[in-house]
């Protein structure tokens, strides 16, 4: 039985529900990062626990979504690789990475530009034209980004730089995943591509710290490995299957809005967890994005990422 015909007979606010639930659990990710890193562990170590216990999560995942599907050729391998590279592998990396050096609600605005980049991405690559309106859009959602980055980079100086440019190479890394994805999902299926694709970039993040790191630099705090399975778990494959039964009940452009909550949710988990301030800055750039990232789903409907 499909996931969308075992929700049916739900009413139409269970999807509206497990949209905003999925959208605060991704939020989650990158406080569980941040209290990782307060135990000495770098951000190699962290992605790779996540991925450790996420694998065989997605792995089943895997194996539920394609019973009874045609076997995948070459060059839907091909494709997978690329997507779970890209969508990912990379993009987690290069998130997790700059978590050492940014706040966590600076990490989720800049992330929360995903919709501006695969519009972007469509005219660079696809020749997509950008209406005036979403120009428009695109420049008030930058703006906003750039009063919280002017105020943060004023007080920790080149290494929000560093922290900014690699949250914002991990949101042009998502967005290149989603902007290729299209075509994918149509012939595979997305919860198909989501087990596969992320299994792959399991694979490849734990490959990187053997690489890097010798297997007795596992050995870290208790707290780090319990923090990792949360990671895995409540902020990775529990909000990827809320989110993608919301969008079967709901639609993709009702779950997407719904999802703006989740900058919100990580703006008062840093508070209330990581004693972060929240500063007429952060105010102003936060309103600033959200009528930026509002215009352009009014212009154009455009998929957010968690």
């Amino acid at each position: 039985m499909s996931v969308a015909a075992s929700t049916a007979s739900r009413p139409a606010w269970y999807g509206l529900v497990l949209a905003g639930l999925g959208a605060v659990a991704f939020s989650g990710k990158a406080i569980i990062v941040k209290l990782s890193y307060r135990y000495g562990v770098d951000a190699v170590t962290v992605i790779t626990y996540r991925m450790l216990f996420g694998l065989p999560l997605f792995l089943a995942l895997s194996w539920y979504a394609s019973r009874g599907r045609p076997r995948l050729t070459a060059r839907d391998w091909r494709t997978l690789f690329w997507l779970g590279f890209t969508g990912y592998y990379l993009a987690s990396y290069l998130d997790f990475a700059g978590l050492q050096y940014i706040s966590a609600n600076l990490e989720r605005l800049i992330l929360y530009l995903n919709p501006t980049i695969v519009l972007l991405l469509g005219l660079l690559l696809f020749r997509i034209p950008v209406s005036r309106r979403q120009w428009g859009a695109l420049a008030v959602s930058y703006l906003g980004v750039l009063l919280v980055f002017g105020h943060d980079i004023s007080l920790g100086g080149h290494n929000v730089l560093l922290g900014t440019l690699l949250v914002f190479g991990s949101a042009v890394s998502y967005a290149t995943y989603l902007a290729f994805s299209g075509n994918a999902v149509k012939e595979l299926g997305a919860l198909r591509i989501v087990g596969i694709a992320t299994s792959i970039a399991c694979v490849l993040c734990i490959v990187h710290f053997l690489v890097l790191r010798p297997v007795s630099t596992l050995v870290v705090a208790p707290q780090v490995i319990w923090l990792g399975v949360l990671n895995a778990t409540l902020c990775t494959f529990v909000p990827v299957l809320m989110v993608m039964i919301a969008v079967e009940k709901v639609g993709a452009g009702v779950a997407a809005q719904v999802g703006m909550i989740g900058p919100m949710s990580t703006i008062l988990l840093s508070m209330l967890i990581l004693d972060e301030p929240f500063t007429a800055w952060m105010a102003a750039g936060t309103s600033v994005v959200f009528l930026g990232v509002w215009m352009l789903a009014r212009s154009k409907r455009v998929g957010v990422t968690a």
